[in-house]
Parts: structure tokens; sequence; C-alpha cells
């Protein structure tokens, strides 16, 4: 009854979204409608271009949020990004998830699906909008194969399977496919919005509205989900206990955190920094997990999301909350205990699969095993205070050159400026200072003075050794070439309180890397800060670096320095090696054209779809707005004149011949000096007749007798 109820809920909230999209397309007929009826109504003097402008930014932004709706409407087909794992492939697994659903009491699904994402999840792509039985399909993510122990797994796997047990799809379903369409239709006005300006300005509207909806239909079905995870929650701790079920769900809080942070600050950066990327990420995943120094942060990070409230939109019950209800549940039964002894994995084909599904495409970068990328890592993490070093120890180098050449030209005393060739030491540098001959002086001088005086381009990088920075330490260089230091590194690694530790730290770090260069040593890798170098038999690690910061902060202690390094085999003159990840430490790639450093890309462009939307947004727009501006300009030039009172225009009134002149009474066209167009300009009324005043009649008067008359 209450799977009824639900089910009911679910499609009423489905009804509404169709509804209000289909309101929607028929809004937008309507306008479109009354736009053109309104180009053709006598009397409108121009067209109505607003009206067919709005119409074409609108027809993307409808004919998009439809589709997107009818597409979340249908099944969804399998996801592009997972790999099906089959019976034969992973016999183990197949047994536990068979053996788990026989627990909670449901069918087995159909298919299992790795992903690469931290978490797991069911889905049934049932016909009759979720109404009906369908396709079973358990998605499950590598990384929690990775870092979840046995109980853990099988109570993650339980949890999931005890949404099948209690019928969770016939709501699921359909609120996921309305929380689908919803977030389709969004992402559809988006994408439109963002391949078109002329859309953009239009779509505020259409988004405000969904926008809306959309948090009515989270603020109803929330409530409903969340009670599922609870009787989902519940089913999982009878079958794997309340305690394995808690422990399921912090540690999977905790590996989605390591598992961002993997991503964002280990394979990113080598991928950019050498173009490197390992064949089995999840397996070098892995390897950090079980690291003893990341015990510590991965138990804060598992009693920092028991803090962490759940987010409005999420339909998992807040951990707190889940973990209360599971402390009240009696334990598990004797029988519920784990078929395998060892922790459960996948073959390796899988992994890597998934692996080129994560980072697709040539421009990925190269792909290397495993263990040797994490070698790559150890030793790229390691080196990275080199190249801020050669820089360093090039602008100091630069800036004593440059005084040398300002002393020569002022005159300044031979015994009060270094010489270049003093620094040139017998079997071991030193501080004294050697008579040369004049002749060599000035060939040096020289010499210097092209190097410097040669442009910046034309310029050769010295290779960085360790007797160029021995060199600078003993001409008094030290506290310049710390603050050139200070300068170039990260914010975070700087130490403006004492200058001289970053200085100490890069110089261990050359004479390790000549170490293992010479393959007497290795780097080791933490997965919480710096590489760790392990020198040859019968030195401590802390050896190294004792040796570096007494030959830094001591004046004159670089000698014994050198002792140490001749004993253990170091040529200090030697050029410091690439590394095999590629990266040097004068931060130019040997290789690179023009001697320039290699920079990869790792943010994608526009990829084929996005090209291929972008392009159809563009054709509709524009062929929504030619064809309805076309339609309306002849509507409106072919719209009724407006009547007046007079006399009606008609061919046989309308006097206007092409020729010129008018009609005259016989039939023929008299010539006229200019045309005349008796097409009435002003309303014509009837003309009054014309009155005429009668001829006033003189009386009448005979004048005869008047007249005189002649006498005989």
């Amino acid at each position: 009854m209450i799977a009824a109820a639900r089910a009911v809920l679910a499609l009423a909230l489905l009804a509404v979204l169709y509804a209000l999209v289909a309101s929607m397309v028929l809004l937008w007929a309507a306008f479109l409608a009354v736009a053109l009826w309104s180009a053709g109504a006598p009397g409108v003097q121009t067209p109505p271009t607003s009206a067919i402008i709005a119409c074409a930014a609108f027809a993307p932004i409808v004919f998009g949020m439809a589709w997107a709706v009818v597409r979340t409407a249908r099944p969804s087909a399998p996801r592009e990004d997972a790999v099906t794992v089959t019976r034969r492939g992973s016999p183990e697994l197949w047994r536990m998830v068979e053996e788990l659903a026989l627990g909670v009491g449901t069918h087995p699904p159909a298919h299992i699906r790795l992903t690469a994402e931290v978490n797991a999840s069911v889905t049934e792509d049932a016909p009759l909008l979720g109404l009906a039985p369908g396709r079973r399909v358990l998605y499950l993510g590598l990384p929690l194969l990775a870092g979840l122990s046995l109980a853990e797994l099988r109570a993650v796997l339980a949890h999931e399977l005890g949404h099948f047990s209690h019928r969770h799809n016939r709501f699921g379903a359909v609120a996921h496919r309305g929380a689908a369409g919803l977030a389709a239709a969004r992402q559809a006005i988006q994408d439109v919005s963002a391949a078109n300006d002329l859309v953009r300005l239009y779509a505020g509207g259409p988004l405000l509205l969904l926008g809306l909806y959309t948090y009515l239909f989270r603020w109803l079905t929330r409530p409903v989900r969340r009670r599922q995870e609870l009787e989902a929650d519940r089913e999982a701790a009878r079958v794997a206990g309340p305690g394995a079920v808690a422990d399921a769900l912090c540690s999977t809080e905790a590996l989605g955190a390591a598992w961002q942070q993997f991503l964002a600050e280990f394979l990113a950066p080598m991928r950019r920094a050498t173009g490197r990327i390992p064949d089995d990420p999840f397996r070098a995943f892995a390897h950090m997990v079980e690291a003893p120094e990341l015990r510590e942060p991965l138990a804060t990070l598992r009693a920092r999301a028991v803090e962490q409230p759940a987010g409005p939109d999420d339909a998992h019950p807040p951990l707190a909350t889940r973990l209360k209800r599971l402390a009240r549940l009696p334990a598990a039964e004797t029988g519920a205990v784990p078929l395998f002894a060892r922790p459960l994995s996948v073959p390796p084909r899988y992994a890597i699969e998934l692996g080129r599904i994560l980072l697709p495409g040539p421009d990925a970068g190269r792909r290397v095993p495993w263990r040797d990328w994490l070698t790559e890592l150890a030793e790229h993490r390691a080196r990275r205070p080199l190249a801020p070093l050669a820089e360093a120890v090039r602008t100091v180098e630069e800036a004593e050159r440059t005084g040398r050449l300002r002393d020569e030209r002022t005159g300044r005393p031979e015994a009060e400026r270094t010489e270049g060739p003093e620094a040139e030491r017998t079997g071991r540098p030193g501080t004294e200072r050697t008579e040369r001959p004049e002749a060599e002086r000035t060939a040096w001088r020289k010499a210097e003075r092209a190097k410097a005086e040669r442009p910046e381009t034309e310029r050769e990088p010295d290779a960085l050794t360790i007797q160029r920075v021995l060199r600078l330490l003993d001409g008094g260089r030290r506290m310049p070439l710390a603050r050139a230091l200070n300068s170039r590194l990260p914010r975070g690694a700087q130490n403006e309180s004492d200058p001289l530790r970053p200085l100490a730290d890069a110089l261990a770090v050359l004479i390790g890397a000549q170490l293992v260069s010479r393959g007497v040593a290795y780097w080791a890798m933490d997965w919480t800060g710096p590489s760790i170098l392990v020198p040859p038999a019968g030195i401590a690690p802390e050896t190294i670096h004792t040796w570096a910061d007494t030959a830094v902060r001591l004046p004159g202690q670089t000698q014994l320095l050198g002792l140490h390094l001749a004993a253990l085999g170091v040529d200090e003159r030697a050029p410091l090696p690439t590394g095999p990840a590629g990266d040097a430490a004068d931060g130019v790639v040997p290789g690179a054209p023009g001697g320039q450093p290699r920079l990869i890309s790792i943010v994608p462009g526009a990829t084929g779809p996005a090209r291929r939307r972008i392009t159809a947004v563009r054709a509709l727009a524009l062929t929504v707005l030619l064809g309805v501006a076309g339609l309306t300009f002849v509507l409106w030039a072919n719209r009724d004149e407006p009547s007046y009172p007079g006399t009606p225009v008609s061919p046989w009134t309308d006097g206007y011949r092409p020729g010129g002149g008018t009609t005259g009474t016989t039939g023929g066209t008299v010539p006229a000096p200019l045309p005349t167009y008796l097409y009435p300009t002003a309303p014509v009324w009837p003309t009054p007749p014309a009155y005429r005043l009668p001829s006033p009649s003189l009386p009448g008067s005979d004048i005869k007798p008047l007249v005189p008359r002649s006498t005989p």
C-alpha cells in the first residue's frame, strides 16, 4: 500500500513536469501564431521585428527542453563510462552479489558494471514508467574495491540490493526520471544559451520557471527518498551487521575525499609536468590509501564526515542520523560471515579499460605501468625544489658577473673584488685566491664580458651542479642565494624567518638526485609531503640533510661536504641528469623545440558533441529567424488597405495610366504635363450643388409717349 501511494505521488509529479513542458511549447506556438496574424492585419506600418526575434530565440530553448524531457522519459541506455564485468571475468564478485541478493530476498542483478566513482547504485530499466519489472543493473565504483575491506564491501552491496527487496524502484525510477528530466531540461537551456548570445537574452524566464518546479519537486520527493535509504540500511544491517554498515558509510565518505585528492594533487600535476599517466590509476590509488602515513588523515576524514550535514538536494539522510539508527539495531546473526578471507579484487584488464575511459584520447598522456608511474611520481615530487634553485643560482651569478664588469669599468682594485678564476678549486673548493697571470685574467674578463653581452635568447643555460652552489656559498653569497630561492618557491614553501632552511633542503635534494642517478639511492613516496631519500647502506636518511645544512649555515664547511661526497663517489662538477619523468632541473625539457618548456594542457576544448550542439543551435535559430521573417514579410506586404469614405478605387475608376495623362470621355488618353493619381489621400466629401441667384426682372415701361414727336 505504501509503495503504491509513493508510485502515485511520483506519477503525479512526473505528469506535472510533462504538462509544464507541453504548456511552454504551446505558448511558443501561440505566440508565433499571434505574431504572424499581427503582421497581416490592416493598418500595420512595419513588420513585427521584435516578435520575430523572440520567436527565433525561444525556438532552441523550447525544442531543446522538449527533446530533453522526451529523451529522459525513455528507459535509459547503459552508461558509457562503465565497464561490464562478466561471470567468467570475476566469479568471486558475482558469487558475493548472488549470496547477498538471496539474503535480502530479491533477485540478483542481470549486469554488474564498474565505474570510476566512489559510489555504488542500482537501476532497473523498467517499462511503464517503472511500474513493471525490468532489467536490473548494479553499478560499483572501482575505488570502493580498492579502499574498502571485505566486510564493508558486503555492507555496501547489501544496501544497494535492499532497494530491490523493498521495491523502491516503483517510486525511485519515476522520481529519478522526473529529476533527470528537470536536470536535462535545465542543462539543455544552459547549453543553448552558451552556444548563442541571442538565445541567452531570453533564457532567464524558462530557467526561473524550471528552477521553481525543481525546488518543489525535490521538496516533495526528498522525504520519501531518505526514508528509503534508511530502509535499505536496516536491510543491509540484517545481512552484514550494523557495525559493518556503519564502517562502510564512514569509509565511503573518506574514500571520496581521498580519491578527489589523488586526482587533483597527484595525477593531474604529474600529467601536466611529464605527460605520463598510470595504466591502472586505481591500483595506484590503492597503494595510496594503504600507506601508513595516511592512516591518521583518513581517520580524520571519517570523523569529519560524521559532522557534515546533508545537503538540501541530497537524497541520503545525514550520516549522523544513519549511524544513530544503526546503533539501535541488534547485532547480525552468526551465520552472516564473509565468504572470502582475502580482499576481493577484479582482474587488471577491467581496471586498465576503465582507466582509458577515465582519461580518454591520445592527448591524455603516455600510459606507463602503475608501479613505474609511482617511482616517477616520487622522483618528480622530490626534485621540485631544483628548478627554483637553478633559477636562483643563475640570477646570483648574473648579478655577480654584472658587478665584476662594473667594478672593472670603475677601476676598482683587484684585491677588493672576487675574480672568477679563483673559484676554480684544486681537488676541493676553497676560499683562497690564486694569483693569475695578467694575460689569463684579461682573457677571462673578455670571455665573461662577451657572455654577459650575448642576447638572452642566444644564451645556453648552464646545467645545475653541486660545484656552482658551493662556489656561491664560499664566495659569501649564501644570503642572496637564499633570498632568490625563497622568492621563487610556492607561497606555502617559503620561510621568511629562516631563509637558509629552504636552501639547505634544496642542496640536500640536489645531492640526493646525484646519488639516485648513480643507482646507489632511491626516492620513497610520501603521500603527505616531499619524497624521502633512501641513501646507501650505512647512512641514515637524515645524514645527507645534516651535511647540506651544515655547509649552508657555517662558512668554510663546504670542504667537509666535498669530502663526504667524494667518499660516496659523487662528482660535484657533474651536471644534474634529467629524471625518468622528463623534468630537468632548469625547467627545460630536453628535446623541446627551441629549448622552451613543454606544456601539456589538461583543460579540454570543445568536444565533438559540444561543437555539434553549437552548430545545431545556430542552425535552428537561423532557420526559424529566416522562416518567420520571410513569412511575416509576405503577410505584411499583402495586407488589406484601410477603406475611406468616397468613391472606391477600382480598375474602372482609376484614372492613372503608366504612360501619363488621364482618361478622357471618349476613351482616349489626354496628355498631361505630369501624371495624375486619382487615389484619395484624404476623405472626399460630396460637392454641394452650385446655387445661382435668379436674374432680376425689370418692370416693363413704354417710353414712346416720352419721346418728342415732330410737328408739321
